[in-house]
């Protein structure tokens, strides 16, 4: 068994190297330029059609508004990874992997813009509901099988992935007190009392909570944060001298490589923002719309509030405190817990962070187990679909009984199993991509 994981560690940090930055950064450095650097250059009109219009009514066809759509995709990647995932990259790779986060991130807008927009197109009507996402869209793609592949792969990534989320709240309930069984089940009833009611139930639930539980954690990162303003000057530094240069070992951190901060940084942003993965499309495809552009820019804002707000917040947060040299890498869940309860206390900074993972991990399972029904019902027909429902509620209990770090490592290859035929399918389908963009800038007059 050991060696069989072995050779799964040696492909997955093979495939998050080299071919993982051509692809995901390459790509979406190349959808960027296609699209002349739309999300630069409409950044303001972006962000005034976002948070300027959150609460607006949407014109057009679509099962729920722009802003539930875009918040139960949120609630997929706000999650775990946003507050865990993020010093489990500083652990095994050192400051420098933040900036890989942020460099995916800005190509990552333009790549959530191209997903989004084909979704729109090429969603189609099941019942009453609007359904569509990678899978539908990659048929319509030079290479069809690749949308069936999409599927099935996401299908079965999941289970990892709702595992992890699981597992990093249970982590951290544990050190207010909550023994894992019972964060374990108190998690799975929570999920399984929305999850049945369908994509308008998850996008009102999503739509509540998402705010809440974002500007929560937000405002205790930035306590931290200001409450240790003086290291925040020496914190950005190590960020971007450790991007390009080896990170030495200092106190209970082991020291890394610019490799690996490249693969930490890129792997954990990727699984944070999702840009590239293709899945948040799915909850946009189910959006009340007038134009496949006008859904396609929440993506940019998406990835900004995502990565560039939280993913930073979190990162920022244990450097200023040293937590990330201070607490062992197999314990990088807790180093955010341990960072607010150095200004605010176990009690009150344990809890901030301990309730936002709650939240956090809470809608990103309800809305991924959305995903992955998707997928079975897709591949295998409806009823496949509410079996592999009932399979994500389970995983949620296995999490309880797997390493984090072992989670990660199998995370990170299915993963690449996703990201390969969604990007390759997307840079094949840009001129479409673009004819949108194109029709969405003349018809708002954004030239």
């Amino acid at each position: 068994m050991k060696g069989l994981f072995d050779i799964l560690l040696a492909i997955s940090n093979w495939i998050w190297g080299i071919p993982m930055l051509v692809l995901l950064v390459g790509g979406g450095v190349i959808i960027t330029v296609y699209l002349g650097f739309f999300q630069f250059r409409h950044l303001g009109y972006i962000l005034k059609q976002t948070f300027g219009r959150m609460f607006q009514k949407s014109e057009g066809d679509g099962s729920v508004s722009a802003f539930q759509a875009a918040t139960a995709a949120l609630a997929s990647s706000i999650g775990a990874a946003n507050i865990v995932g993020v010093p489990v990259a500083v652990a095994t790779g050192g400051p420098g992997a933040i900036f890989w986060m942020w460099m995916t991130a800005l190509v990552g807008c333009a790549t959530k813009f191209a997903e989004i927009s084909l979704a729109i197109k090429y969603r189609e009507k099941e019942g009453e509901n609007f359904v569509g996402g990678p899978m539908y869209y990659l048929k319509h793609s030079p290479i069809p099988a690749f949308g069936t592949l999409f599927a099935f792969f996401l299908m079965i990534e999941l289970v990892p992935s709702i595992a992890t989320q699981a597992l990093s709240f249970t982590q951290t309930a544990e050190t207010i007190g909550i023994p894992p069984i019972a964060a374990a089940a108190v998690l799975a009833i929570c999920v399984a009392l929305v999850v049945f009611g369908g994509i308008q139930k998850i996008a009102s639930f999503t739509e509540k909570l998402v705010p809440f539980m974002a500007l929560l954690f937000i405002l205790g990162g930035l306590a931290v944060i200001l409450a240790n303003v003086t290291h925040l000057p020496a914190a950005f530094l190590s960020i971007f001298e450790n991007a390009f240069t080896p990170t030495s070992a200092i106190g209970g951190f082991a020291g890394s490589t610019v490799a690996a901060g490249i693969r930490n940084g890129m792997s954990r942003g990727a699984y944070s923002n999702e840009a590239g993965m293709g899945t948040s499309a799915i909850a946009h495809a189910t959006a009340t719309t007038d134009h496949p552009g006008r859904q396609a820019i929440w993506g940019t804002f998406e990835v900004f509030v995502d990565t560039i707000i939280v993913c930073t917040i979190t990162g920022l947060a244990i450097l200023v405190t040293n937590t990330w040299t201070q607490v062992e890498t197999a314990q990088a869940a807790s180093m955010p817990s341990v960072a607010f309860q150095s200004l605010l206390g176990p009690t009150i900074g344990g809890g901030i962070v301990t309730i936002s993972i709650l939240l956090f991990v809470l809608s990103t399972i309800i809305v991924v187990t959305y995903y992955g029904e998707r997928q079975g019902s897709f591949l295998f027909g409806p009823k496949f679909g509410v079996f592999m429902r009932c399979v994500y509620i389970a995983s949620i209990f296995a999490a309880i009984l797997l390493d984090l770090s072992t989670l990660y490592q199998f995370l990170d290859l299915m993963l690449a199993c996703l990201i390969v035929p969604n990007m390759i399918g997307l840079l094949l389908m840009l001129p479409e991509v673009k004819e949108i963009k194109d029709d969405f800038v003349k018809r708002e007059n954004l030239e």
